[in-house]
């Protein structure tokens, strides 16, 4: 097969999608036929599986028109200092300087599999138990320990940079790691903020497990003494950081979402959604028009749509006249706040429709008319499924608990609490109706708006029936 020779200013300009296979010259002669992307930072940065004289190799080409160089070195720096320190990382088989960029091969590992795939089958198999999930988490924590004990930090800390290979745990993106002392221990402050950044990404279940995570951190740095309540306060500020740059990718194009900004529109989509629903952003009323309708009030609109084989519902946020669009103008639209508070909750791992596309028209800086995507949830709202005469099923009863229980630690308000705002779906409770939520920066602030959500939410049924005392008794208190 004559494959074509790329380079890097042809594979930069092929952005996010350039055609696999193909070939590309390194120095000394050799060529590299890439048969899959593995990963693509448009225009920055490409890695994927690739043959060099018959040999599998893992290539990165690093193809920026500035500060390749840079993350070139870093990258070959770093997996030089995990070998200097007996740290498991794949091999290095070469580096070089390509025409307009670098390159850097490491021996591939076939059929690995990253910790990140392997906690969430964890998660999956024992959904009851998460002490058997983090089990799968110890290595990793004693590879961290052995890192530390050996003046490396890892600046991109998450359980996709740890690959599981034949019993072996291998760390990867020496780009980030960071020789700080090497060879000598890190500074306690160090790798306590190290630390936090890995325990951060995990459920605020494994938080009553802090001890079981850090014997595994110390089974690899045994002579590290951390203050668990530094650490618990460094892992609340880590997650904090994390949920504000996650919701700021969703407003601006990357690998995660597809945005699409002009003069008279803005456009956000969950990327791998981004070509099924591109009909959809298109002409929103159109489908909305043409699909089974589930609300048509002043305020909004709202319809079931089939996209192929799967069911989506969009909703467009209506306005009322020109005294309601004229107070709108300034202001982010309502689907902005429910794609922004949808997305909160699903980082949160609290149950809501996964929000799928936003779409506002514009006049230049002004907003008018918008609509918001979501994924489809069957299942019917609280004020059908559970009896007022009753207290709730075992599995509700506990869904509604943890439901509450996450909403109150995060100090998120709904703003109007009404059971048809409540569906259960799959043994949770989802919440939906999202453009009066907040998340409240005091616990003042929250407490006052939590005791108008839970006295809404008693209202739904008649005081002195089973449910409402059961809700009262099992609720956050109002105080």
């Amino acid at each position: 097969m004559n494959l074509p020779l790329e380079t890097p200013a042809t594979l930069r300009r092929a952005g996010r999608h350039p055609a696999v296979p193909f070939r590309i010259a390194l120095d000394g002669g050799r060529v590299a036929t890439v048969k899959r992307l593995l990963r693509v930072l448009p225009g920055k940065r490409l890695v994927g599986e690739a043959e060099v004289g018959g040999h599998a190799v893992l290539a990165k080409f690093f193809i920026a028109r500035r500060g390749c160089a840079r993350h070139f070195e870093q990258e070959r720096d770093g997996l030089a200092a995990l070998a200097a320190q007996a740290i498991a990382t794949p091999r290095l088989l070469g580096a070089g300087p390509l025409d307009g960029g670098h390159y850097l091969l490491t021996e591939f590992l076939d059929e690995a599999e990253d910790l990140a795939d392997g906690w969430h089958a964890a998660l999956a198999a024992h959904p009851d138990d998460i002490g058997a999930a983090l089990a799968v988490l110890a290595p990793a924590l004693e590879t961290l320990g052995r890192m530390h004990a050996r003046g490396l930090a890892q600046s991109d800390l998450h359980l996709g940079n740890f690959l599981r290979h034949r019993g072996v745990l291998y760390a990867i993106d020496g780009d980030a790691i960071r020789a700080r002392r090497p060879g000598l221990p890190l500074g306690a402050g160090d790798a306590l903020r190290n630390l936090a950044i890995l325990l951060a990404q995990l459920p605020h279940e494994a938080d009553a497990r802090l001890p079981d995570l850090l014997a595994g951190y110390h089974a690899g740095n045994p002579d590290m003494a951390f203050d668990p309540a530094l650490l618990r306060q460094e892992i609340i500020r880590v997650r904090s950081w994390r949920l504000r740059d996650y919701l700021a990718k969703t407003l601006r194009d990357c690998s995660l979402f597809h945005v699409e900004q002009r003069r008279d529109r803005f456009v956000s989509v969950v990327r791998h959604e981004a070509g099924r629903l591109a009909p959809v952003v298109a002409d929103p009323d159109l489908f909305l028009a043409a699909g089974s309708l589930l609300k048509d009030g002043g305020s909004s609109t709202v319809a079931r749509i089939d996209i192929g084989a799967r069911k989506r519902v969009i909703k467009r946020y209506n306005i009322k006249g020109t005294a309601h669009a004229l107070s709108r103008l300034w202001r982010p639209s309502r689907a902005w706040h429910s794609w922004i508070e949808g997305h909160r909750l699903a980082f949160l791992g609290i149950a809501t429709p996964q929000p799928l596309a936003l779409i506002e028209r514009r006049f230049g800086p002004l907003r008018g008319r918008a609509w918001l995507v979501t994924d489809s949830c069957d299942g019917p709202h609280l004020l059908q499924h559970l009896d007022a005469g009753r207290e709730p099923p075992p599995a509700e009863a506990r869904a509604l608990r943890e439901l509450f229980a996450a909403l109150h630690r995060e100090r998120i308000s709904h703003g109007d609490l009404k059971a048809t705002n409540l569906l259960w779906d799959q043994g949770t409770v989802k919440l939906i109706d999202l453009d009066a939520m907040r998340q409240h920066a005091s616990a003042a602030a929250h407490a006052k708006a939590w005791r108008k959500d839970r006295a809404r939410l008693l209202r739904n049924w008649p005081e002195g029936c089973a449910l409402r005392g059961w809700l009262d008794a099992n609720l956050p208190p109002a105080n």
